[in-house]
């Protein structure tokens, strides 16, 4: 796989690890078939307690949010960017779902979770980032309905052009679109972020932080905010953090 794709195990991890523990915060029983002996070696993230709670929680809230949406509209086009080795597909009741990422990353979770399993329609689109345009993969799911456009974990490998084209190619693709996405500032990286992105260079990728905040430069093109929660806040409320991350909180 490539760099960035590999970090897909690192999220798969720790909601593995999440669902074995006695109160798990999202409880992603399908995250352990894509975990191979491979995949736990490549897995050096274990001693980042902070991080990886920080991390399910991001996934939960996520989840929670896909949840409202479904209920309210079973029928809704829940588009997943960067998918890696998402299962909401599975786990969730309703939607309908669009998974791209890398055919590399597909290779390996399709032989483990099946699309023709998922209880809900799912198609999954394979695009290389770095050759063809996604307007020109996406075009054939465009269109004027309601969509909700999933960024987890991805804007902070972006430079802030490839940002900035990013969501103006959503918003051509889906005018009445929305994004869930997470978002980092620079303070946050460099007092909570650093240690746990020497592992993510070591995979061979890279967190891109710009000096303007992302939440700016999603203002700047045209996104309207209607709502933003605290990861680590949320980690600590729900005592999911250890106690370092609740005091910080």
């Amino acid at each position: 796989m490539k760099p960035v794709s590999r970090t897909a195990f690192y999220c798969c991890g720790v909601r593995a690890l999440d669902a074995r523990s006695t109160r798990p915060v999202c409880g992603d029983l399908f995250a352990e078939r894509f975990m191979d002996e491979e995949a736990w070696r490549t897995f050096e993230f274990r001693r980042f307690h902070g991080p990886n709670a920080s991390n399910v929680m991001r996934h939960r809230i996520l989840d929670d949010l896909l949840r409202e949406r479904v209920a309210r509209d079973p029928r809704r086009r829940i588009v997943l960017l960067g998918a890696g080795l998402d299962s909401r597909a599975f786990r969730l009741t309703g939607g309908r779902w669009l998974e791209v990422d890398e055919a590399q990353v597909f290779a390996w979770k399709e032989p483990r979770l099946p699309a023709r399993d998922s209880p809900n329609e799912i198609v999954r689109l394979g695009v290389d980032f770095e050759t063809e345009r996604l307007a020109d993969r996406l075009a054939p799911f465009a269109g004027g309905e309601p969509v909700t456009v999933v960024l987890e974990g991805m804007l902070m490998y972006l430079e802030e052009p490839q940002v900035r084209e990013l969501l103006r190619t959503l918003r051509g693709l889906f005018p009445r679109g929305e994004a869930l996405c997470d978002l980092m500032s620079r303070e946050f990286f460099e007092r909570f972020a650093r240690y746990v992105h020497e592992e993510i260079r070591g995979l061979g990728a890279s967190f891109r932080v710009p000096e303007t905040h992302l939440a700016e430069t999603l203002r700047a093109e045209g996104y309207r905010p209607v709502a933003r929660e605290s990861i680590v806040a949320r980690a600590a409320r729900e005592r999911a953090a250890p106690w370092s991350v609740r005091i910080l909180a």
